[in-house]
């Protein structure tokens, strides 16, 4: 049994014999592949917005807990009604919040409102990269591919061992006495 291909441009039905033949007969299709790529590839998610047109979402990592609002505006980031400079001081910190929009070259094109509790600094800035990547995708649906491929839509699970009875700590044993 042969495949065969029918020529909707010429009316002729073609016989595939060897895989050089499929290149002859595709033609085009890359572009016409292309198109329906495209149709395939549209965002499923519709926008989520609230009341105020803002996106929402939650971000954790390790200890922190992050609740973020994005909405479009100068880029301007207020974190527990504070501004990012003095909240976070280091700027390692503010590049790790910054790194949705650098990804998706959205810089200084949304504001974002974030209240974090639990944890240190390091973590409060992962939760708020968290939250920030998860709203930017509810409020952009095309930018989701692109945040994910990223990374930053994973929660980061990693959190500090616990403690086991007859160590030290985690892992550590107690110093060792030979008298």
């Amino acid at each position: 049994m042969t495949p065969e291909n029918t020529g909707e441009n010429t009316g002729e039905t073609t016989t595939v014999t060897d895989l050089a033949d499929l290149k002859d007969i595709a033609g085009d299709a890359p572009q016409g592949d292309a198109v329906e790529m495209a149709r395939v590839s549209a965002p499923l998610r519709q926008q989520e917005l609230d009341k105020q047109g803002r996106a929402y979402a939650t971000g954790r990592r390790k200890d922190a807990v992050a609740r973020v609002w994005v909405k479009p505006g100068t880029g301007k980031i207020t974190i527990n009604g504070r501004d990012q400079e003095t909240y976070l001081a280091r700027p390692t910190l503010r590049l790790v919040i910054n790194q949705p929009f650098t990804i998706t070259d959205r810089n200084g094109q949304y504001d974002v409102v974030a209240t974090v509790r639990g944890g240190g600094l390091s973590g409060q800035a992962g939760a708020i990269k968290h939250g920030i990547a998860q709203a930017l995708s509810k409020y952009e649906p095309e930018l989701r591919s692109t945040v994910k491929a990223a990374g930053f839509l994973t929660r980061d699970s990693r959190v500090v061992e616990r403690k086991k009875y007859g160590k030290a700590k985690a892992r550590r044993s107690f110093q060792f006495s030979k008298r």
